[in-house]
């Protein structure tokens, strides 16, 4: 099925032969793209498309990238207008736009949030960019200006709006005109000079006139373009030029209807019986023209128009599309109106029907409306339904409600059930459950015989599906409003009322359930269901939410420990993506994915690789997490790499772009970012995160806020590590013993091992290093078969101390080895340490350490701060810091954390007193 996107509308428009060099307009403009925004506005036909299309084509703009996007009615719809955007930038800055698409879809995603991502990313760019929008008075409408302001407001200096409109916009101009940040460019501007128009007459139409002539017609037209060109039209082949001219006077109005009938006057009746009926189509495609007219000579009738410069542009460069000029159509339809009444609508229909045939639902039903025929729009609208929902166009389905009216809607339940599922996916609840009672009533009166002349159906095959379909429905609502009982309950029902090959309906229903099951940390009963949903979309076809599923069940199977599991669920899911090439919708996200199992794992190169790869793909390739997830993995490697303000910034922005999908929130973004904090030593920004969320260690657990909760336990063992003589140390022990409980009888085995590394740290800081030791050794053994990583080198010299501990003691034990390397490995290639020649990378000391340094070591590899060192020491604070600067000297480091790292690579905590 054809994309509802038209992608010769993202296309500059190519320069006519024989348009006339107005170098003046290009300096004008060249000076306007220094500035925020070069305002082109003038009425029709003073070539506003032109002028810019020729200052593009002939400065080579310096560099520059061009995203040009030509509007339509159409576009006043705020999800059409800014997807086309969005694609536009996207287009012309690769990149840019990654991840805003899918969220687009979703109503409940605020369009601030969306162009905030844009905008960031156009900050990055290291060239200049300018975004064109052409016949913006099309799309001007309240909906649009909101997101257009804010747009406008925060546009990097990079980056140039140049806006062509036949009126002004409704956007901040006096405060931009005020600022100096906006450059206009008018109709007084645009008109033809005297030169120009000589120029265009003699020069490029060969018309070879007087200069009493000329001169009269650049007075009549005021060097207006569209009224020149349509009297060069009238003037070929008369005798009377200097009559014609004479005559010619008029306003702008009359002087378009006046030369318009002057032009297809003069055209012979089979072309002008062409451009009239032709003219209910907004593109022109030569078997299109053919089913509209009844004729056979389309594409040549067009090649002839085309030739003839007749109003026609060419959309591609295979000269198959084609389109009026926008004046010149509006002129066309008026006369059609006005001499054939009776067949507009009929011609409506034969383009309707052409475009049915074709496969293309969408101007198939804007011809069927044009033609008032909204039974069979709403025929169209219900029989379409299926494939975009598979095609995931929710957007497009919803673009068509408002078209529909409630009494056609109200007794076709077939359709009515298909507007739910649109607006739900895209997040629009109100009023569902109405659509969803109305359509039940109608479906059991019929089946009473009550009504059964009011129901009408186009897809009969859906009809038998609607039970089922309903009752699917129900089960979201209630996932929705908090209610999983419910939403089990109703799934249950949607399987049993299902029809026999309805798989969709039963995938559905078991994903549904399994949500439930995932969000209450039924983890198993989530894996079970989510299985049960992705068989039944691999028998529908619905490869797409094949995959969503395949990233669902991933992401428990991580949670339960699983990480080889969630490997090959990915592996899998990316081979089904490849045996069916059409499908492309969510392999971004699998490779997110496989990029956190690989972070996980140490394997920073490869994590990178994945993330890399998933950005190539684009956001078309995105679910809609997508966006959100590709930014905290991400967040992630640019911190260990030691660009903490730009990982600060990922995860901002990972937290506007946040979308659920229905999913349960079990990783929240603000608790990442307060984890980041806690690495840079920011205990005041995370403590005062908890404040917001209300986090207490006496809080009723539950697995959606276990990732808070054990984020809350790492925010009290930094307060301790920051002051030794406060009581978080203590709060921390009894508030992990239940952490560790709820997470062992729920099956969580990943954060049963980050629980137990948290343990031995507070075990560790008490002084028990007995108990230490049996927590890690603990959490090593269930996490050995998984090969996890991070959980232990993240936490820094407190775990690299009790690593060095466990191999010391138990020395025949790989694992804890090979951690140990890793995290000297990962250590030494982060940003704060870049640069430094590690004495591990030596294998030697400058000078070896005394015994009272060899302990202070001991004591740093501690989650102790300073000043309860020096106590633990009896010395003071200033003889502490002298021991460190000896012991930093002796390692070749600069810092804390590093020596611990180095130290442990050499083998220097074990064997420091104490251990």
């Amino acid at each position: 099925m054809a994309s509802p996107l038209i992608e010769t509308k993202l296309y500059r428009p190519r320069l006519r032969q024989g348009v006339v060099a107005r170098p003046r307009l290009g300096e004008f403009l060249s000076r306007g793209s220094k500035s925020r925004m070069t305002l082109v506005s003038a009425p029709a036909g003073f070539g506003k498309t032109t002028a810019v299309a020729e200052w593009l084509a002939g400065a080579a703009v310096d560099g520059r990238s061009v995203a040009w996007l030509s509007l339509d009615a159409r576009d006043s719809q705020p999800a059409s207008f800014w997807t086309y955007l969005v694609t536009a930038l996207q287009r012309a800055a690769p990149g840019v736009g990654v991840g805003a698409l899918p969220l687009l879809q979703s109503a409940r995603t605020a369009i601030e949030t969306v162009l905030a991502t844009v905008l960031n990313e156009l900050a990055a760019l290291t060239h200049p960019l300018d975004l064109i929008l052409d016949d913006y008075h099309l799309a001007d409408t309240p909906d649009i200006r909101a997101g257009m302001t804010f747009l406008l407001e925060h546009l990097p200096p990079q980056v140039h709006l140049v806006i062509c409109t036949r009126a002004d916009p409704a956007l901040p101009l006096a405060r931009l005109r005020a600022r100096g940040e906006l450059v206009e460019l008018r109709a007084a501007d645009l008109r033809f000079t005297a030169d120009e128009t000589t120029a265009y007459l003699d020069g490029a139409v060969g018309l070879k006139l007087i200069e009493a002539d000329i001169e009269a017609l650049e007075q009549r037209t005021e060097g207006w373009i569209a009224a020149l060109q349509l009297a060069a039209l009238s003037l070929r082949g008369r005798e009377d030029v200097s009559r014609f001219v004479a005559g010619f006077a008029g306003d702008d109005r009359y002087v378009v209807d006046y030369l318009v009938e002057e032009v297809l006057g003069r055209q012979s009746d089979d072309v002008r019986d062409f451009l009239l009926r032709t003219s209910v189509l907004n593109r022109l495609h030569g078997p299109l023209c053919d089913a509209v007219t009844g004729r056979r000579d389309g594409k040549a009738m067009l090649e002839l128009l085309d030739r003839a410069n007749l109003f026609v542009d060419r959309l591609d460069d295979r000269r198959r599309w084609y389109r009026y000029h926008h004046l010149f159509a509006d002129v066309l339809r008026t006369h059609l109106a006005d001499e054939h009444p009776g067949e507009v609508a009929n011609l409506h229909r034969r383009a309707g029907q052409w475009y049915a045939d074709a496969g293309e639902p969408v101007p198939a039903v804007s011809h069927a409306l044009e033609a008032g025929d909204v039974d069979r729009a709403a025929d169209l609208v219900e029989l379409a339904i299926p494939a975009l929902q598979r095609d995931r166009q929710e957007a497009t389905i919803c673009g068509w409600i408002k078209d529909l009216p409630d009494d056609i809607v109200r007794v076709r339940p077939v359709l009515a059930v298909g507007l739910v599922g649109a607006l739900m996916t895209r997040g629009e609840f109100e009023g569902v459950e109405e659509r969803l009672n109305g359509a039940e009533r109608l479906l059991g009166d019929s089946e009473q015989g009550d009504t059964a002349s009011e129901l009408v159906v186009a897809d009969r095959g859906a009809l038998a599906r609607l039970p089922g379909a309903i009752e699917m429905y129900r089960s979201a609502l209630a996932l929705v409003r908090g209610d999983p009982s419910a939403t089990v309950r109703h799934a249950r029902r949607a399987i049993d009322r299902a029809a026999a090959d309805d798989h969709v309906v039963r995938a559905a229903a078991a994903a549904l359930s399994g949500l439930a099951s995932w969000g209450s940390g039924n983890l198993d009963a989530a894996h079970a269901s989510y299985s049960a949903a992705v068989e039944g979309l691999l028998r529908a076809g619905y490869v797409a939410d094949v995959l969503g599923c395949s990233i669902t069940l991933a992401d428990i199977r991580i949670t339960q420990g699983g990480l080889t599991d969630a490997q090959r669920t990915y592996e899998r899911a990316l081979r089904l993506a490849a045996e069916a090439p059409d499908t492309l919708r969510g392999t971004a996200d699998t490779y997110v994915g496989l990029s956190q199992i690989a972070w996980e794992r140490g394997d920073a190169a490869a994590a990178t690789a994945h993330l890399r790869r998933a950005r190539e793909l684009g956001e078309h390739a995105g679910l809609p997490q997508h966006p959100y997830r590709w930014r905290v993995v991400r967040a992630r490697i640019l911190d260990a790499e030691g660009d903490r303000a730009a990982a600060l910034d990922l995860l901002d922005e990972a937290e506007r772009v946040y979308t659920g999908d229905l999913s349960p929130n079990v990783r929240p973004v603000p608790a990442t970012r307060a984890r980041l904090l806690l690495t840079h030593g920011n205990l005041g920004e995370a403590r005062d995160w908890t404040h917001r969320q209300g986090l207490t260690t006496d809080d009723e657990l539950s697995y959606v806020r276990e990732y808070e909760h054990l984020t809350l336990a790492r925010i009290l063992l930094a307060a301790h590590r920051a002051d030794p003589s406060g009581s978080e140390l203590a709060t921390a022990a009894p508030f992990l013993r239940r952490l560790l409980t709820a997470a062992e009888t729920g099956g969580r085995t990943a954060s049963v091992i980050e629980i137990l590394v948290l343990q031995a740290r507070v075990h560790d800081a008490h002084g028990d290093s007995g108990a230490a030791v049996a927590a890690l050794e603990r959490a090593l053994t269930l996490a050995e078969p998984e090969g996890h990583v991070r959980v232990f080198v993240d936490d820094g010299p407190p775990v690299i101390a009790l690593l060095t501990t466990v191999v010391r003691q138990r020395p025949g034990w790989a694992y804890p080895r090979r951690l140990l390397d890793a995290a000297h490995r990962i250590g030494g290639s982060t940003g704060e340490e870049a640069g430094t020649t590690s004495a591990t990378a030596r294998h030697e000391l400058v000078e070896p350490l005394s015994e009272r340094e060899s302990e202070v070591l001991r004591l740093l590899a501690s989650d102790l701060g300073g000043p309860d060192i020096a106590r633990r020491l009896h010395v003071s604070l200033n003889t502490l810091r002298t021991h460190t600067r000896h012991i930093y000297t002796k390692l070749g480091v600069n810092n804390r954390r590093e020596a611990v790292r180095v130290a442990a690579g050499l083998d220097l905590i074990s064997r420091a007193p104490g251990r």
